[in-house]
């Protein structure tokens, strides 16, 4: 079926004068939607079933999380996502292998690839605090779409399977790249114990804070995040951890240059600024404690998620060009060196506005 055909199995308003492509996303396929008149205009995106495997789950834990957020705020069209459902009352649309969803595009907004400015960064942190705030006292059960997302001792249970069967026969040449996981493996190991253990709770989080999942108002200030596919019961220090590694980077993450790759710390305390602003007073001393270390844990799992993309041959991440993946583990391993060559200032960043 064709992406106008598709369209027409949604409940949506108006005549669809055009599908196109929007975006350039990793995992899915994106498309807008424009309509006639008066009508809303609407993101139908192609959800990737191969990552995401159990896509209905997946959408009957954004359409949770987005009537919570809806009974909530003053204005439900834009502060959370509007997920529309088919002709037959679903939430997704199945042509074959392909599963399909279509949520109300929030006009008048904005969204960056990346943060260039304080205020920003600022206002991306306040952006995350609300939305762990919205859902605290969210008390359903959701489901578990990504297997191991964020699970330290999954990823490495996945690590040591890409090394041993090496699929793309790429494991001699990135040897060095390899010893900078392995390094780092027990302290890495020692923190998601705390998890494991209760330690550092566990709540309802988004899991993929980049600057890009989340909308502005066109007066800068943050309207709500997006791109919710990824939401589950994890450790708020997820969410803050994989904002840190996005926002606090001078540069892109793909940065072929890796002497232009660091970590801004003005940026990393603005963010957390806003952040705490919103969640000060709602976490728990342990999650304190290790705000400053989750951007070091995520961006470290990311390094090695790129890296392990990489041997097993590219089949997570869209690549671009063969030594993509490669590019991405050394530009990110950059920022994580820059992120441990700043941890003392940044404990005592987050000391100073937590005693504020």
């Amino acid at each position: 079926m064709t992406p106008v055909e598709i369209i027409q199995q949604f409940q949506i308003e108006g005549k669809v004068l055009e599908v196109k492509p929007m975006g350039e996303g990793f995992i899915n396929d994106t498309l807008i939607v424009k309509t006639e008149g008066e009508a809303p205009d609407y993101i139908l995106q192609r959800k990737n079933h191969l990552v995401f495997p159990d896509v209905p789950a997946m959408m009957d834990n954004i359409v949770a999380v987005t009537e919570h957020i809806k009974a909530k705020v003053a204005d439900p069209s834009r502060e959370t996502l509007t997920v529309i459902p088919t002709i037959d009352g679903k939430y997704y649309y199945q042509d074959g292998e392909n599963f399909w969803a279509v949520c109300t595009l929030i006009p008048g907004v904005l969204s960056y690839v990346k943060a260039d400015t304080v205020d920003l960064a600022y206002q991306g942190g306040v952006g995350i605090g609300r939305f762990q705030t919205l859902l605290a006292d969210f008390d359903k059960t959701l489901a578990v779409t990504l297997k191991g997302f964020h699970d330290m001792a999954y990823r490495f249970e996945e690590w040591d399977k890409a090394i041993r069967e090496d699929k793309a026969g790429r494991v001699a040449s990135v040897q060095e790249e390899i010893s900078w996981i392995e390094s780092r493996r027990k302290e890495m190991s020692d923190f998601y114990a705390l998890i494991q253990n209760g330690t550092i709770p566990t709540r309802v989080a988004h899991n993929d804070t980049k600057i890009s999942n989340i909308l502005f108002n066109t007066d800068g200030s943050v309207l709500c995040a997006i791109d919710l596919d990824t939401v589950m019961s994890s450790t708020s220090l997820n969410d803050v951890g994989d904002a840190l590694r996005s926002y606090t980077n001078i540069t892109f993450e793909d940065d072929p240059n890796y002497e232009n790759v660091a970590m801004d710390i003005q940026m990393f305390e603005a963010w957390i600024k806003g952040y705490l602003s919103e969640r000060k007073d709602t976490l728990t001393d342990s999650e304190k404690e290790y705000l400053a270390f989750s951007g070091r844990f995520i961006t470290y799992e990311q390094v090695l998620r790129f890296l392990m993309d990489y041997i097993n041959g590219d089949t997570y991440y869209k690549i671009k060009y063969p030594e993509h993946n490669l590019v991405r583990t050394r530009s990110q391993y950059a920022l994580l060196c820059s992120m441990e060559a700043q941890y003392e200032t940044m404990q005592n960043i987050v000391k100073d506005l937590l005693r504020a």
